[in-house]
Parts: structure tokens; C-alpha cells; sequence
């Protein structure tokens, strides 16, 4: 096998690879004998059936997987001899083995980048020193307070109001006809929550217990579903009961009840203490987030475009999902496929170039992921989505993305490792810094 190496750019190769008249057979023989092992055919015992009739016989799957191994053997040949990684998929481009025939076709993928790593050993970093907001702490324990509320019918006869619970059934009609799908009997809906439309909500607090009502309500031109996206129903409602939540006290056996605290002053201590470590951990992020930010304004190279397109897909799958909680869609946004790729294009490109970096950051400094660690955050992601370990790392195998997952916890202890040798120098929080991280 002979091989010639052409740079199509400087991420991307195309590899021509000619493999002799020989090595052809070779491997074409290779094939058959595992399938003489392996074939019953009547009038032969197992292991007895001629070459010449596997061949006839089974030629498409013979020749198939002949060419199939041939290639992955030389992929790796290849890939190793040249000290590369491919950091995109290896396409294949040249038909299949023949018999008695030269065998010539092309492999061709993209690579890193090189590039010349800067010096960042005593880079000067500035991390603002982490406050506790009382405010933000307050917010917490009142969180507390309201999960531990006794919830109560109110007694008097009136509509619900903001911060209330309505227990209602409701329907929805358009011309007289009940929409199906779009009802519900003893819906518990917490008003002011932002849990249903303003005109469903305003509708509901026109009602008292009881006593059924209708009225028209809008759905946004965005709306999710696209099937009731700027469309007027008739909205029927029947509120049962209204319910109110009773605060407990602040006080010592609030403490207890909502996690055996010995005080309130002990969870109040714990509540600070573990908002400031996460405040911690924030300014370290932003500090290393800036540091990172200015080695890669001293960088340039160029972006594999295959790498892009998947932290653009990444990007607005994230998009998608942060409409679709605010019921809203991607097609809302009045915008082709090809300008919602624009506007993610360039936030795309900073994180991979960031990734880029990062991992050659990481074989600089002798950084390593072991298989152990990518099986703990595997577990990790599987009890947090509630999905069986197995089936995620064999889906994680099956698609590639354990290769990302493995790049991904690289760069983070690449991170870490670049961070140790910068001067950390600790500054006061800038506090509009601070609201928009909030």
C-alpha cells in the first residue's frame, strides 16, 4: 500500500491511497476463508465449501466487508504514521475491491490546528474577591419558607388574586366547539407565576368559587404550537376553590423542618456559606474566562469547519429549548435556518477556538483523562437525566460523543493547570459585574 498526503487547507486532508494487485486478493481471500468457517451449504460439511463457490455465492457481502476492513486497516496505518488525530469524520471516496485490479481511492477529514502555544507561565489575572449579597440570601431563605407553607383553602367567598392558588376546570372553544386537547378538571394554577396566559389569568380572577365563566383569549404570534400561534378561543372556566400559602415564622423549628438545622441562625449561616463558595467558584469561572479570552487575542488559526457546525448545532439546540420553556418556538423567531446559523456562527467559533486551545494546553502540561473518569461523569450525567448508565455510554460510543465528552473534562483540567501558574491578583467585586452574572 502506497499513500500520497494532499493539504486541502490547513485543518483538512485528502489522502490517496493505492493498494497493489496482491494486497487486493489478499484481502478478498482473507474475507472468504472467515466466511468457509462460518457457512453451511447443503451438499458440503462446515469448513469444506470451495472458494470459488463463497465467492459466486456470497460475492456482495464478500467484497463489501473485504473492502470495508481493508480501508480501516489502512485508516489507521495512515492516521498513526502521520501522528495526526482526525477531528472531524473520515470520508471515503472509491467504489469497492476488484479482483485482479490495482485498488485506488481517497480518504479525507479534517485536523487541529498548529500553532505555537504562548507563554502564560506568571500571567497576571485579576478574580474580584466574592461578597455576600444579604439580599440574595434572603431570597433563599424565603424560597425556604414558601416550599414549607401550609396550604389552605380561603375561607372567604371572593376571587383568587396574584400569589394565590386556583383550583379550577377549564376548556377551550372555537365556534362553539370544544378543542380537543386544550382542557382540564381540578388544574392547580399558582396565579402571578407566569404559568399561563395573561388573558387566561385575568379570566380566572374573575371568578369565585363556584361559579363558572368564559372569555376570549389570544394566543402570541410565537406561541409553541403553531396550530394556535396568534389565534383567538373561547376559553370556559369553572373555579372550584381558591387556596392561599401560610407562611411559617423565621424562627428555630422553621430551621429544623426544612433540613434538621439546630437554628435558625445555623441555616442561615449555611445558606451565606454556601453562597458564597458558589459566588467563589463564579469570579474564579469569569477569571479564567478573561485570561483564556486574552492568550487567544495573541492566536490565529484556523477553525475545523466540522467542529463549528456542531457547537453551532449545540448552540441552538440550547435556543430551542429556552424558547420551547417560555412556550415559544425557533420558527417564532421569523428567521430562516441559514440566519439563526449566522447569528450563532461567531459564539460558536469562540468556543471552539477556546476548546482548540485548551486541549493543546492540556498535552503541553502532561493533562490526561483516564476511562475511570469519563465513566464517573457519564454516571454522573445518567442520574441526573435518569437514564441507565449502559444506555447512555453505549449511546455516547455508538454516536461519538464520547470523544467530546473526553475533550470537554481535558480542557476543564487544562483550565485548571494554566490557572495555577497565572498571578492571581484579587480585586473588589465590580458590582454590575456581579447583577449581570446574577
Amino acid at each position: 500500500m502506497e499513500y500520497n498526503v494532499e493539504d486541502l487547507s490547513p485543518v483538512k486532508k485528502k489522502i490517496t491511497i493505492t493498494v497493489p494487485v496482491e494486497e487486493v486478493n489478499a484481502a478478498l481471500a482473507a474475507t472468504i476463508a472467515v466466511y468457509q468457517t462460518s457457512v453451511n451449504l447443503s451438499g458440503f460439511r462446515k469448513g469444506k465449501v470451495p472458494a470459488s463457490i463463497i465467492e459466486g455465492r456470497f460475492r456482495k457481502e464478500v467484497y463489501n466487508e473485504a473492502t470495508q476492513d481493508l480501508v480501516n486497516v489502512h485508516i489507521n496505518e495512515v492516521v498513526g504514521s502521520l501522528d495526526t488525530q482526525p477531528a472531524s469524520r473520515i470520508d471515503f471516496d472509491g467504489g469497492q475491491l476488484e479482483r485482479d485490479k490495482e485498488f485506488v481511492y481517497t480518504i479525507s477529514f479534517e485536523v487541529m490546528p498548529v500553532f505555537e502555544m504562548p507563554d502564560y507561565d506568571g500571567m497576571e489575572v485579576e478574580q474580584e474577591k466574592p461578597e455576600v449579597d444579604e439580599n440574595e440570601v434572603n431570597a433563599v431563605l424565603e424560597r425556604i419558607r414558601t416550599n414549607l407553607a401550609d396550604v389552605v383553602t380561603v375561607a372567604e367567598h371572593r376571587p383568587a388574586k396574584d400569589g394565590e392558588i386556583a383550583v379550577l376546570d377549564f376548556a377551550a372553544y372555537e365556534n362553539g366547539e370544544p378543542i380537543a386537547g386544550v382542557a382540564a378538571d381540578n388544574f392547580e394554577l399558582n396565579l402571578g407565576g407566569n404559568q399561563a396566559l395573561v388573558d387566561f389569568e385575568e379570566l380566572v380572577k374573575r371568578a369565585v368559587p363556584g361559579e363558572a365563566t368564559e372569555g376570549d383569549v389570544t394566543f402570541p404570534e410565537d406561541f409553541i404550537n403553531p396550530e394556535f400561534a396568534g389565534k383567538t378561543v373561547t376559553m370556559k372556566v369553572t373555579v372550584h376553590a381558591v387556596k392561599e400559602r401560610k407562611l411559617p415564622e423565621l424562627d428555630d423549628e422553621l430551621a429544623k423542618k426544612a433540613g434538621g438545622f439546630e437554628s435558625f441562625d445555623k441555616m442561615r449561616e449555611t445558606v451565606e456559606q454556601s453562597y458564597l463558595e458558589s459566588r467563589t467558584q463564579l469570579c474564579k469561572a469569569q477569571a479564567q474566562k478573561t485570561m483564556v479570552d486574552g492568550l487567544l487575542k495573541t492566536l490565529d488559526f484556523p477553525v475545523p469547519e466540522s467542529m463549528l457546525e456542531m457547537y453551532m448545532d449545540s448552540l441552538l439546540a440550547e435556543k430551542k429549548d429556552r424558547l420551547e420553556r417560555q412556550g415559544k418556538s425557533l420558527e417564532s423567531l421569523g428567521k430562516s435556518p441559514e440566519e439563526l446559523r449566522d447569528e450563532v456562527r461567531p459564539e460558536a467559533e469562540h468556543i471552539a477556538r477556546t476548546q482548540i486551545f485548551l486541549v493543546k494546553a492540556a498535552q503541553k502540561e502532561g493533562v490526561t483523562v483516564s476511562e475511570q473518569e469519563v465513566d464517573r461523569q457519564l454516571q454522573q450525567i445518567a442520574m441526573r437525566s435518569g437514564q441507565d448508565f449502559q444506555t447512555m455510554k453505549e449511546h455516547y460510543t455508538r454516536t461519538n460523543m464520547i470523544f467530546n465528552l473526553r475533550d470537554r473534562m481535558l480542557a476543564d483540567k487544562a483550565m485548571e493547570a494554566i490557572y495555577e501558574k497565572a498571578a492571581i491578583k484579587e480585586v473588589p467585586a465590580k458590582k454590575e459585574a456581579a447583577e449581570a452574572a446574577e
